[in-house]
């Protein structure tokens, strides 16, 4: 495990052979190496609030999409992980469209254009906001706005899911690459900030959670609904990795 710093930077990065995760809650690491969403593993709290970093090589001749693979022996080698599989019914925010359609077209980049050689996946944040970029496609949310380059809707979903207290999925059918920018009131801004701090297990005063009462989210509705979409919430059953057995501290080398 490591400590929290006031500013971060976390992701995964694939440079050749050589393989670094940086700052990485387990959870996000069963996520990563089972390629599910983050609202689909349950396990203990530390598991989604103590971090790590992991550094390795690829052996030779392994490609970057094998990492997921090469991660799940990781976890079960290092942390001794042991779970089980099963479903849940729970609520989510459905990203939809509206009646009147979209209203933002898509960018030149179509996801084949993509180079596939690397794998990066890598995040920064701090007081005055956090940013994301994935192969590609990046977002910045901060001073009240989030603004997204080259992101298709499934990663959209995936980001929102951070800050809204129910996960978002996609549901618009939409397979294009965007540019837009979100537009929220402070209030609206300070209530997903503490919703992605609850998320990542951090501990906040009671002061900061009666906070969330008074955020209604409609400036982010109002956004979303300027670009065509909306969330609705809906009932769904989805699939989830529920931790048995986990090894806090992690074996050596």
């Amino acid at each position: 495990p490591i400590n929290v710093p006031n500013t971060v930077s976390i992701g995964l990065h694939v440079d050749g052979a050589q393989v670094r995760l940086a700052y990485r809650a387990l959870q996000d690491l069963i996520r990563q190496a089972y390629r599910v969403k983050a609202y689909q593993v349950d396990g203990p709290s530390w598991t989604n609030s103590d971090r790590f970093d992991i550094s390795a090589k690829l052996p030779a001749g392994a490609k970057p999409d094998q990492v997921p693979e090469m991660l799940q022996s990781l976890l079960t080698d290092r942390f001794q992980l042991t779970f089980h599989r099963g479903s849940k019914e729970v609520q989510v925010l459905a990203l939809v469209l509206t009646k009147t359609g979209l209203k933002m077209k898509p960018t030149a980049t179509a996801d084949s254009d993509i180079p596939k050689g690397n794998l990066d996946v890598a995040a920064s944040g701090g007081p005055g906001g956090v940013s994301l970029s994935i192969n590609g496609a990046s977002y910045a949310f901060g001073n009240n706005r989030f603004a997204a380059t080259n992101m298709n809707m499934d990663t959209l979903a995936e980001a929102l899911s951070r800050y809204e207290p129910d996960p978002v999925v996609d549901m618009t059918g939409l397979t294009g690459r965007f540019d837009f920018s979100l537009e929220l009131t402070p209030e609206d801004y300070q209530a997903m900030l503490i919703r992605a701090a609850i998320g990542a297990g951090v501990q906040l005063p009671p002061q900061a959670l009666a906070f969330l009462d008074s955020s209604n989210g409609d400036s982010l509705g109002a956004s979303l609904e300027r670009l065509g979409l909306k969330l609705e919430r809906r009932k769904a059953p989805v699939d989830v990795i529920i931790v048995d057995k986990a090894a806090r501290t992690p074996t050596e080398n």
